[in-house]
């Protein structure tokens, strides 16, 4: 007779539901995979990350992956009406549920050259770490769970989602927890994004970002002087914000990311705009800052109006609100980060528990269980062109992802 099924809703602890999985034939086997799979993964991770994802443009990727899906036979693997791709794969019962997802999306505009190329072992392309690196984990992990016969008690749906960069705004996670068909219906959620098998993120950095706009009449530098200018407004409302009295704990952090305006060195501008991004751990303190910065904006508009010359129009300020991300944490204590944390150290690693912004934010915010781990692998300059991947240690990192995993939703034997 076989063992009885264990899930994290068993009386294990944590190290001791690791190790009951890794008693299991089939779940050794598939840890295996990931090593003897390595060149065929890569493979995969190339062809995923060759197809453009831009923001608000995740279709075609997006449609990749599902075919991927169902190549690996989960036959209704779909679009929802956001853009995420979703696949479930059932267990002996849905619940519980677990959300396994990575984001389509990349931060590069249209236009990008998204060609993979190679020098050594290094993978050099816009995105290839973040999140090309956690989209072929989904399919990797996926594909070694049906290769060994790994039947769970509760379900996993994969989800690829679009929007967890800039001004996406979490818009793929926050659709498919809150509005899509799976609302009110998901038990917990892990996200791969980016390298790395140490990193477990269970606290959500909360941000607001905003895209301020001023508008004057504009003129002539020297024929028109005095006549209010929104560059100068921008100017005095920067040097307001760089004032702020950042505390460093809760860590809380302000940055203008674009400013522009104006058509030439002796032109008063017309218009001028920037973007500007808070950030706190603290959501109490992101309050604070957020508040500091939408007055700071008005007393630097009000004097640089003040300043204007008699009879001149006074400008008008308009402050867009472009994204909110929530704030919260997982506990430490939780089943999900202690399970995570036991899976680190079974896989040869020190687990480093942290605070990001990213798709688990939204899942945090609505009282489920959420961490963020990296697909494994190592990576430098993220955002940028010069953006590269390492896959070595990728097994290493898909193998703690499957262990989190099934000691969520349990397994058959």
């Amino acid at each position: 007779m076989g063992s009885p099924t264990r899930s994290v809703s068993s009386d294990l602890e944590p190290d001791a539901t690791i190790q009951y999985l890794l008693a299991s034939t089939r779940v050794r086997r598939a840890c295996e995979f990931f090593t003897r799979g390595q060149t065929q993964i890569t493979e995969q991770h190339i062809a995923l990350c060759s197809i453009p994802a831009t923001p608000f443009g995740e279709a075609r990727r997006a449609a990749y992956l599902r075919g991927r899906f169902r190549e690996l036979g989960i036959a209704d693997a779909h679009i929802d009406d956001e853009g995420n791709c979703v696949a479930l794969r059932r267990g002996r019962a849905e619940r519980p549920l677990l959300v396994v997802s990575a984001h389509l999306d990349t931060v590069f505009p249209e236009g990008t050259d998204f060609t993979v190329r190679r020098e050594g072992a290094k993978l050099f392309a816009p995105g290839i770490a973040d999140d090309g690196c956690g989209l072929v984990a989904l399919t990797a992990i996926l594909e070694a769970m049906n290769g060994c016969d790994i039947k769970t008690e509760g379900s996993v749906l994969f989800v690829g989602t679009v929007g967890e960069e800039g001004e996406g705004n979490l818009r793929g996670a926050r659709y498919l927890l809150t509005k899509g068909e799976w609302a009110n219906r998901v038990d917990a959620f892990i996200s791969l994004d980016g390298p790395g098998v140490e990193r477990i993120t269970h606290r959500a950095l909360g941000s607001r970002r905003y895209r301020v706009r001023a508008t004057g009449a504009g003129g002539h530098s020297w024929g028109d002087f005095g006549e209010a200018n929104p560059v100068h407004a921008l100017g005095r409302a920067v040097a307001r914000l760089a004032a702020y009295p950042a505390p460093s704990a809760p860590r809380t952090t302000f940055n203008v990311g674009r400013i522009e305006g104006g058509a030439s060195v002796n032109v008063i501008a017309s218009e001028a705009l920037m973007d500007v991004d808070l950030r706190s751990e603290s959501l109490e303190e992101l309050r604070r800052l957020d508040a500091y910065f939408r007055r700071a904006m008005r007393e630097a508009v009000d004097d640089e109006n003040s300043s204007r010359r008699a009879g001149a129009a006074a400008l008008r300020l308009d402050m867009k609100l472009i994204g909110d991300r929530p704030s919260g944490e997982t506990p430490k204590d939780s089943a999900l980060v202690r399970i995570a944390e036991a899976a680190t150290h079974a896989v040869g690693y020190r687990p480093r528990l942290d605070c990001s912004s990213t798709d688990s934010n939204i899942a945090i915010s609505l009282g489920i269980p959420a961490v963020t781990i990296g697909a494994g692998g190592t990576s430098d300059n993220s955002h940028t062109l010069d953006e590269w991947y390492d896959p070595a240690g990728r097994d290493a990192g898909l193998k703690r992802a499957l262990l989190v995993l099934l000691g969520i939703v349990g397994t058959q034997n």
